[in-house]
């Protein structure tokens, strides 16, 4: 028989992070740790000082960004973002951000930092430009960033930066143990880096780094790193990465590119276009991610969209080693690209993914159906996977489904229409505005599955199965259903 997890994938960007637990109802209680020793406390604030901002400003000048005249920094309700200065066409170029201002490999490599790890090549690149970002805040003004720097928010709405009271809110939720298995692995980087870098570079790290300032680098990189520069090729971007994202934009364009400039097109520049007619002095948006999720978002960002296309749930199905006929199930799910464990993203209100049913049943294949997990079948039974195979399988599939969704919505500690109530009242703080999107979005999409395998299960009685498949293929079913034992097909 299946057995069924309910918890979200971590996501890709992670590199060699492990899959998070299953949600858990109790935080863990860990030993209180020394609060951030780099960051200064008088900037907790997400918004600049305005003599910070015209430093920043004075800087992008020095280095000939944002001197058309087509865009500047601001303070704007979400901290900072960009203005239009003048009426923007679509597609119009508001930024060139050379590669010398960009935080990234290469200028971990030409850094007191790179030299201190072989160039930094054997580090992650997150953790390698994490550390880079470390160190020139510690070098305060010495810093060729400190404009930039002074400008970074030191507090962010990402569930990573929430306090256990905090999370407590999303209980239940899979953004709650994704959140718990990011925090993990970002600790277990820290500890790696604690021991074999920072502790033996004093000189690059004047004060003392805590796992939150590591934290806070993390979260940095997570939210203003543009999508397509991940990995090996992850950059911060100066003056570009002030842009925010809205709903409104759904252009599944990019709104940028990396191009040569200068002679022989040699000089790498990062160009920002609008994506849509800017009016002066309104704020210019991006679309971040299409296909995120609400959890992403939180996780990510630090918020979330009224959206039922961002609510989804990641249903995890394995195939148990229990199971009589694992070996069989196991060599059939992964000669149709699936394995021990397959992963179905749903999102609400849209039918479920094409292999869940077909995986679904093979899973609970049993009985009677035994014999189609025979050598003879092997290539043909995902096509009859694909179709129902008989009433106790169905049931089975149905029941499993329906169990799942139950124990699921059992964790949560407010229902739907409470969560609703609350969203309606006034002045609710962000992080809660948050938490009640998630968990609201979540409980829709079980009900939704819910609903899904409950309607299925009372049409059971109508559906067409293997076996009458097989002998109308035969010529031995009628057109009323009936069983024709003398078929004109085998008389001679």
């Amino acid at each position: 028989m299946a057995t069924l997890h309910h918890h979200l994938l971590p996501l890709q960007r992670l590199p060699n992070s492990p899959r998070p637990p299953p949600p858990r109802l109790r935080l863990p209680t860990k030993p209180s740790r020394p609060h951030s020793r780099l960051l200064p406390r008088a900037a907790a604030s997400t918004t600049a000082t305005v003599s910070a901002l015209e430093d920043f400003r004075r800087w992008l000048a020095s280095h000939s960004v944002g001197d058309g005249g087509k865009a500047f920094p601001a303070a704007v309700p979400e901290g900072l973002g960009l203005v239009a200065a003048r009426d923007l066409p679509r597609g119009e170029v508001v930024a060139e951000v050379p590669k010398k201002l960009w935080m990234d490999a290469d200028a971990v490599a030409a850094s007191d930092i790179g030299r201190a790890c072989g160039g930094g090549g054997g580090l992650r690149p997150w953790v390698a430009v994490a550390l880079l970002l470390l160190s020139e805040v510690a070098r305060g003004a010495d810093s060729p960033w400190a404009p930039y720097l002074a400008i970074l928010p030191r507090q962010i709405d990402s569930t990573i930066f929430w306090s256990e009271e905090e999370l407590l809110e999303i209980q239940g939720t899979q953004l709650l143990s994704t959140t718990v298995g990011v925090k993990e692995y970002v600790q277990s980087e820290f500890d790696s880096v604690q021991a074999e870098i920072i502790s033996t570079n004093k000189d690059l790290f004047p004060g003392s780094i805590t796992f939150d300032d590591f934290l806070w680098a993390f979260g940095i990189l997570r939210s203003r790193v543009f999508p397509e520069l991940r990995g090996d090729k992850l950059a911060l971007v100066p003056f570009a990465d002030l842009v925010n994202h809205s709903p409104d934009i759904t252009s599944e364009g990019s709104s940028w590119e990396i191009k040569g400039k200068g002679l022989f097109g040699r000089e790498l520049m990062f160009s920002l276009r609008t994506p849509v007619d800017v009016k002066s002095g309104q704020q210019i948006y991006i679309q971040y991610d299409l296909d995120k999720s609400n959890a992403e978002l939180a996780l990510d960002y630090g918020f979330v969209e009224s959206n039922p296309s961002r609510d989804s749930y990641t249903v995890t199905l394995e195939i148990s080693e229990s199971d009589p006929f694992y070996e069989n199930k196991l060599d059939i799910a992964e000669l149709n690209g699936l394995g021990e464990t397959a992963y179905f993203d749903i999102i609400l209100d849209e039918p479920l993914p094409p292999q869940m049913l077909p995986y679904l049943r093979l899973l609970c294949i049993g009985g009677t159906d035994a014999f189609l997990l025979e050598a003879l079948f092997r290539n043909s039974i995902w096509g009859h996977l694909e179709l129902p195979l008989s009433p106790d399988n169905e049931e089975s599939i149905c029941q499993v489904m329906q169990d799942a969704c139950k124990s699921a919505l059992a964790a949560y500690h407010t229902t739907i229409e409470e969560d609703e109530e609350l969203s309606e009242r006034e002045n609710l703080q962000p992080r809660l505005t948050i938490a009640i999107g998630v968990r609201s979005g979540e409980k829709k999409v079980l009900q939704h599955i819910d609903n899904i395998f409950k309607q299925r299960g009372e049409e059971l009685d109508g559906l067409e199965y293997y076996q009458e498949r097989r002998l109308k293929d035969l010529g031995l079913v009628g057109d009323n259903g009936e069983i024709i034992f003398g078929s004109p097909r085998y008389c001679f």
